[in-house]
């Protein structure tokens, strides 16, 4: 197998994804307002590190910690923005070594979107631009996807990106208080 030479972590500029539908970029001082929306949705602070409460300072030091997950090699943290406006609408991130808690897969990816902004295409979009980078220009072997059963939305926008179903993993993660099933997808290199 050829060595895999991925794009640095740690450092450098974060790139810009461009699709039809979605720009993937570096979240900048105009998205407070989605970062504040965001804090108020029930489950958002749960499993993100969106704060839960909506203040601007909280949201400019959550759009700080995105930039410093690239600068620490922790992974790319991207603002979703609407392609036609650069309007953002949601986070996703793609974090390489972060997963491999009983998996041997260290590549994931994860995503929300604000509250106004669902069930209009943008996640999907944003899913299969990052996947398609992550796989080629990465040159990662395997993206995982950790998913709650009762998240229908989230897992058919998984399956729309060319995710499979690869198992139910009892209380797999923390969210709040309590340990989460979670559906594992996963989407390999062709």
């Amino acid at each position: 197998m050829p060595p895999v030479h991925n794009p640095p972590i740690g450092g450098g500029e974060l790139p810009v994804l461009r699709g039809t539908r979605v720009t993937l970029r570096a979240f900048t001082e105009d998205d407070v307002g989605l970062v504040q929306s965001a804090s108020l949705d029930p489950l958002i602070p749960l499993i993100a590190s969106v704060p839960a409460t909506s203040g601007q300072a909280e949201a400019l030091a959550f759009i700080e910690r995105q930039h410093q997950r690239l600068r620490s090699g922790a992974g790319w943290s991207f603002a979703i923005a609407d392609a036609s406006t650069n309007t953002a609408v949601g986070q996703i991130g793609l974090w390489p070594g972060q997963s491999n808690r009983r998996t041997g897969n260290p590549n994931t990816i994860g995503y929300w979107m604000g509250p106004a902004h669902r069930k209009q295409g943008y996640a999907g979009a944003a899913l299969g631009l990052l996947t398609e980078w992550g796989l080629t220009v990465a040159q990662l072997p395997q993206i995982d996807l950790y998913i709650e059963p009762w998240n229908e939305g989230s897992w058919r926008t998984a399956e729309r990106a060319g995710y499979r179903r690869d198992a139910l993993l009892p209380s797999w993660q923390k969210v709040g208080a309590h340990w989460r099933d979670m559906y594992r997808y996963l989407r390999r290199a062709r």
